[in-house]
Parts: structure tokens; C-alpha cells; sequence
């Protein structure tokens, strides 16, 4: 896999997936196609247009868009599911000299596609079904006894994490920094790479945040919230503990009110774009530009694209 591809990654809210159609229409300005991959891990579910923000037809201005709502919520989208499809999309678009422009802020598919992912094998039903019904407390003990060096690197509450990492140990027997090191299947050294990491001020991102989580109340996640609850999926789908799930299903049971749903909603939306904050400043490689999104410059900043 060689050619060109753009990476466009910042927080919920932050307008990120407004300046990569921007400069997808620039690059199609200068006589060079284009084409807007989504790396969002919640925009990947066709339940959630509007709990994700997926960009509207509108919004989209005529750029192709990919992998938008291509999974039903039925089905979960690992990190390797959507990297083996975000793979066909980029093979797909350099077929036909035009450049992928990845979009999203996930940063577990941004990783897996660049850097691969490690060949875990399969935990067995036992294991996890015991890790699974410990308390997070309980867990992060029995880490620490088991996998010292994994538990150091985590918080005591991150429950998903130290589950993960207590799973993996127990039934491999290895680490998981073990297996992590004969990671395969990454292209992050096949493709010629624009990366644009986008990191508004705080305090304005919290409160678009807010403001939008209302929006979404009166715009139609109500009725998606709804359509979920009527299908009985299962409760540890990624599609019903996505941001604004759990938090309008309570109200539609009657545990508070609409005003509680939207608050509730409000907080669990600002706490994910800190994480995503957190993870873009710290993670990702200290070459890949940092900006404030009102300075973007796309000549400046994508200039290896035109």
C-alpha cells in the first residue's frame, strides 16, 4: 500500500469533520480527488446519526464520505473490523489517485491502523465470564498481583482497560505488553502520511459540548434512543453504551428527569472529548502538528497533499 493519506483527529465538537471537507473541496480545487473516512467509533453505527453527530448530506457538500453508519448497532465494530475496512477504503481511493482524508477521534482505530494490532489469541468463555463479574476494585487488585507493570500504567477506575489486561494474562499466561510487541498489519510505513491534530481551547470545547448534547435532545436522539430500546439488544453492545444512550434510556424509564437526561448527557460528552484531549496531546508522535482549529492554514499544514 503507498500513496498519500491525510489524518484529521481532535475531540467531539472540536469541527474537525468540517475542515476535512474544506480541504477536501481545496484539494479538488487544485484538480486532486477526494475522499472523507470516518475513524470515529461511535459514527460507525447507522442507529446513531444524531447521538454521533454523523454529518449530514448538507454538510457533506458533495465529498464522497465512508464508512459513516456502515455497521448496524446489532453488530459490534472491534478496532481490527474497522481497520480492515478502512484498508479497502484507502486501496480503493489510491486506485483512483484520490486522497483518503481520515477523520475522527478515536484513538484506538487511528492507532490499530497505523501501528497494527497485536495477535492476541481468543480469551477463553471461563476467564472472562470470572474477570467480568469482578469489581473494578478487585480487578486492579489482582493486576497488580499479576500484571504489575500493565497496572501501573492505569487508573484504579478504568475499568475497561484493567479487565482487558487482567483477561489477557490469566488466559494467555503472557502480559499484554508481551503481545503487544509483534504487533502486524499496520500501514503506518506504506503510506506518506499529513497528519493535523486539532486542540481548541477547553473551556469553549466544553461548552459546545454542552450545547450540542441539547441540540441533540430536541433534533432526534430521543427517537433513536427509542428505536434501540425497541430492538432489546444486548445491554453491552458498543451502540447502547455510546454517549447519550444510557443516559436518555433512564429518563425514557422514568428513574429522572428530561432535565437530569440532558445534564447527564452534557457531562458524559464533556468527560469523553477530556479523554480525547488528553489522548491527542500525549499519544500520538511529538512531529504531528498540534493546532488551535481557528489557525488552520490547509496549504500550511497539508502541504505535502497539493
Amino acid at each position: 500500500m503507498h500513496g498519500k493519506l491525510a489524518l484529521i483527529a481532535g475531540p467531539t465538537a472540536s469541527g474537525k469533520s468540517d475542515l476535512a471537507v474544506q480541504l477536501a473541496l481545496a484539494l479538488e480545487g487544485c484538480g486532486q480527488s477526494a475522499v472523507i473516512i470516518n475513524a470515529d467509533s461511535a459514527q460507525v453505527y447507522a442507529d446513531l446519526r444524531v447521538l454521533s453527530a454523523r454529518p449530514s448530506a448538507e454538510e457533506m457538500r458533495g465529498v464522497p464520505h465512508r464508512l459513516f453508519g456502515t455497521w448496524d448497532g446489532a453488530q459490534a465494530c472491534s478496532a481490527a473490523d474497522w481497520a480492515n475496512a478502512a484498508k479497502l477504503e484507502i486501496t480503493e481511493a489510491h486506485a483512483r489517485s484520490a486522497v483518503p482524508i481520515f477523520v475522527g477521534g478515536t484513538g484506538l482505530y487511528i492507532r490499530t491502523l497505523l501501528e497494527g494490532i497485536a495477535p492476541i489469541p481468543s480469551i477463553s468463555e471461563e476467564v472472562r465470564d470470572e474477570v467480568r463479574q469482578m469489581e473494578t476494585a478487585s480487578a486492579y487488585a489482582a493486576l497488580q498481583a499479576e500484571d504489575p507493570e500493565r497496572a501501573e500504567k492505569l487508573a484504579p477506575a478504568d475499568s475497561q482497560r484493567i479487565t482487558r489486561a487482567l483477561e489477557v494474562v490469566r488466559s494467555t499466561g503472557k502480559p499484554l505488553a508481551y503481545w503487544q510487541q509483534n504487533k502486524t498489519g499496520g500501514i503506518g510505513d506504506t503510506v506518506t502520511l499529513a497528519p493535523l491534530i486539532l486542540l481548541p481551547d477547553r473551556e469553549e470545547l466544553y461548552a459546545r459540548c454542552d450545547a450540542r448534547f441539547a441540540r441533540m435532545m430536541d433534533g432526534g436522539a430521543v427517537e433513536e434512543v427509542e428505536a434501540l430500546l425497541e430492538r432489546d439488544l444486548l445491554p453491552d453492545l458498543p451502540v447502547m453504551r455510546a454517549i447519550g444512550v444510557p443516559e436518555i434510556a433512564g429518563w425514557l424509564r422514568g428513574d429522572y428527569p428530561r432535565e437530569d437526561a440532558i445534564s447527564l448527557g452534557a457531562q458524559s460528552t464533556r468527560n469523553y472529548a477530556k479523554r480525547q484531549y488528553t489522548w491527542l496531546r500525549h499519544q500520538p508522535p511529538e512531529k504531528w502538528q498540534r493546532v488551535v482549529p481557528k489557525n488552520v492554514s490547509l496549504e500550511a499544514a497539508f502541504e505535502i497533499l497539493f
